[in-house]
């Protein structure tokens, strides 16, 4: 390609596959080791004036320094459905338009969330260690009955592209669904409550499936998990950041609920090692939407907004403004 060609700025390792599909269309530079917001003191002048497009992960900080280091982007386009992680007012306010992967991992990331909600309920890791260590059916090793999903009252805290499809999941398996959003959706065939410890006091398991933002800032507190009780089961595939997991451990520890699936956390990748001993928790290390649907269709969206925006087309999923 021409020296002068415009370039698309790597902000995060992406995929070989997405890699190999920009580098087919585009002059690409990085990944940058500090990320994006090194890029005023690793790209030289001549290069960071041409970069017009960042592909970045929407959990890196991209604020208006990265948009003033790179004085002809036009475009953030983040892979995957997050963008909590991009100044949205700072890029508008230089006319950057951000966009991300909406729905595209939805399907993935509410499979696991199924699979954790009954791992957790029926005590898959206690019963995958009784086995592995050779004492299944031992007398006093034998594992309590647990409750099963059918009939159990599940909340879901963010009916968005993928909470609409856990509740989908989880009314399949005969579970009564309710829901806590900003507002009722006309759409959903589920019981509405007005508050997160309004939906915590009737559920019996609360997965959690909101955008993380400062309003959701560990929406999940001490509060909500007593509301939630004993017998209560957490699970979030959302962000780390909406459960306060200091109170989680606590409530884990003391039985103030009964188990917990979870697939973020709040410092990824490091997990607490308080968090990482307790046996009432199932832990996977950020999952959800590590499938090769999921990250087909979320490469295909980073590829047809960046061909929209160099093409002057509208945008296919632009971020919500700010």
């Amino acid at each position: 390609m021409p020296v002068d060609d415009p370039i698309v700025l790597l902000g995060a390792t992406p995929s070989v596959e997405l890699r190999a599909a920009l580098a087919e269309r585009y002059r690409i530079e990085g990944p940058l080791e500090g990320g994006a917001a090194s890029a005023a003191h690793v790209l030289p002048p001549g290069v960071a004036a041409r970069v017009r497009a960042l592909v970045t992960y929407g959990t890196a900080a991209t604020g208006a320094a990265v948009a003033d280091a790179l004085p002809a982007l036009g475009i953030v386009c983040c892979i995957g459905s997050g963008y909590e992680g991009v100044d949205r007012v700072a890029m508008a306010a230089r006319g950057i338009a951000v966009t991300h992967g909406p729905g595209a991992n939805a399907a993935s990331v509410a499979d696991l969330a199924l699979g954790l909600l009954i791992a957790s309920v029926r005590r898959f890791t206690a019963g995958h260690a009784l086995v592995r260590a050779g004492r299944w059916n031992s007398g006093d090793d034998a594992l309590p009955l647990a409750p099963g999903i059918t009939g159990r009252r599940v909340g879901i805290f963010g009916l968005g592209a993928i909470g609409a499809r856990i509740a989908a999941r989880v009314a399949a398996c005969e579970a009564e669904v309710g829901y806590h959003n900003r507002r009722p959706r006309a759409d959903a065939p589920y019981s509405y409550f007005a508050t997160l410890r309004a939906l915590a006091d009737w559920a019996d398991a609360l997965v959690v499936a909101v955008r993380a933002d400062d309003t959701t800032r560990h929406a999940v507190n001490a509060d909500v998990l007593r509301a939630l009780g004993r017998d209560g089961h957490v699970v979030n595939i959302a962000r780390g950041s909406a459960i306060d997991e200091t109170a989680l451990i606590a409530a884990l520890r003391d039985g103030t609920i009964a188990g917990a699936g979870l697939d973020v956390y709040e410092h990824e990748p490091v997990v607490p090692a308080e968090l990482a001993r307790l046996d009432n928790v199932v832990l996977t290390p950020h999952v959800g939407g590590a499938t090769r649907e999921a990250h087909a269709a979320m490469q295909a969206l980073v590829l047809r907004n960046l061909a929209a925006f160099f093409s002057g087309a509208p945008l296919p999923t632009p971020a919500p403004a700010a």
